[in-house]
């Protein structure tokens, strides 16, 4: 089909914008939305519900049914489901015992999902598509035969793995969404930035306690060595050393224990737990996160990997809960030092090497500090910042922006 014979973009601004959001993780489907912990599902469901509202005209394409209002288009998951079934296994359960298996099937239903929503922006039936998680490698060079817009959002710092490091800065003039100024840190200098945008939740979502305990400090997340749990065992218990009403840490996530080569969590975490200063509470979902949050006296966010953006900082502050973060990436971003937290500067040695000790009392003394933290600022800030009605409509802002340029012959 020639170009003159595809139907041109919106022949109006009157008309809603169409807006193919694809989203090819395997994680992105009802029967793991809610069981595992992926944030960026969550962000593409509200995006997807926020840009409806805003009257685009969305089609969501992901690997599974999910719970949305719009058209979704799915990927065929028949082989995925003859795997599993064959060995009895569940999608978690293939991921950590065969992984090449997984990843080899994975990219089969991302090439399906990216090929269609290609094909119908080429067909005049899309304006633009975004690729929203960081499957996109396959997207990548195939963006060039697409004839509208193409835009990438990016959810792990660029520079986090090799593949990431070896491909990404290749396709630097591509359309580039970022979660921060500082997650731009891994990509080239002259990278074609088109936005900066901070992740957002629904305003309604999570919200303050009444009459917050605030008896503990909490850590919410994935249990591997870059998230720091150990920094923030270690500042809790510099803290009660110093002082006469101790606070326990109570522990919310996952580890990964069952995995043959992770040992963070028997060699540095388990062991740990013992007395009564620190709690695993295990995995917690949407209700659970609620009072989770809203009762803690603060959120510690030790993370030592360059974070590109940090959505528990925002699910705290949501909840008016303050934040203790060390300087890790996007954080001093998220955080107000002093206003909605403490974003605390981690402590070297001579030889240029993360001080543990040193770094964990530096999180201890912000504990200390946290009462001067006032809660509602805390919110506030939130619904200054980082609500998902916000992240919508900047989306929708660029989208209607990028679609003004012409056509690709």
């Amino acid at each position: 089909m020639n170009k003159e014979a595809i139907p041109t973009s919106r022949t109006s601004p009157q008309m809603p914008l169409r807006v193919g959001l694809v989203v090819p993780h395997i994680f992105m489907q009802r029967a793991m939305v809610g069981s595992v912990i992926f944030s960026p599902a969550e962000l593409a469901l509200n995006l997807t519900t926020g840009l409806h509202e805003l009257g685009a005209d969305v089609t969501l394409f992901t690997p599974g049914p999910v719970d949305a209002p719009v058209r979704t288009i799915t990927a065929d998951l028949s082989y995925f489901e003859e795997e599993l079934a064959g060995r009895g296994d569940s999608y978690t359960d293939l991921l950590k015992k065969h992984p090449f298996t997984f990843i080899t099937l994975a990219r089969q239903v991302q090439a399906e999902l990216i090929a269609r929503a290609y094909d119908m922006a080429n067909r005049g039936e899309l304006d633009i598509i975004h690729i929203y998680t960081n499957e996109e490698e396959l997207a990548l060079p195939f963006a060039a035969l697409c004839r509208r817009p193409v835009v990438f959002t990016h959810h792990d710092p660029f520079n986090f793995l090799v593949k990431y490091k070896n491909v990404l800065p290749k396709y630097a003039r591509l359309n580039w969404i970022s979660l921060s100024y500082a997650q731009r840190a891994g990509m080239p200098a002259d990278t074609n930035w088109v936005a900066n945008i901070y992740h957002g939740l629904p305003a309604a979502a999570l919200h303050p306690a009444a009459r917050p305990t605030a008896a503990y400090i909490a850590f919410l997340g994935r249990i591997i060595e870059p998230k720091g749990l150990h920094l923030a065992i270690a500042a809790v218990r510099a803290y009660n050393a110093s002082t006469t009403q101790p606070l326990k840490l109570k522990i919310a996530g996952k580890h990964y224990a069952g995995h043959a080569k992770d040992t963070y969590w028997q060699q540095r975490i388990a062991p740990q737990l013992h007395g009564d200063d620190i709690e695993f509470v295990g995995f917690v979902g949407a209700a659970g996160k609620q009072e989770f949050l809203a009762n803690a006296r603060a959120l510690l966010v030790p993370s030592l990997f360059a974070e590109p953006f940090g959505m528990v900082s925002i699910e705290a502050l949501a909840c008016g809960t303050p934040v203790i973060a060390l300087d890790s990436g996007a954080l001093p971003e998220v955080i107000k030092d002093a206003k909605t937290g403490y974003v605390v500067p981690k402590a070297y040695d001579g030889g240029g090497q993360l001080d543990e000790a040193a770094t964990a009392q530096a999180l201890a003394a912000a504990i200390g500090r946290i009462d001067a933290i006032d809660r509602h600022a805390c919110r506030a800030d939130f619904e200054a910042r980082f609500t998902a009605a916000r992240m919508c409509r900047e989306h929708l802002t660029l989208y209607e922006q990028l679609t003004l340029l012409p056509d690709r012959p």
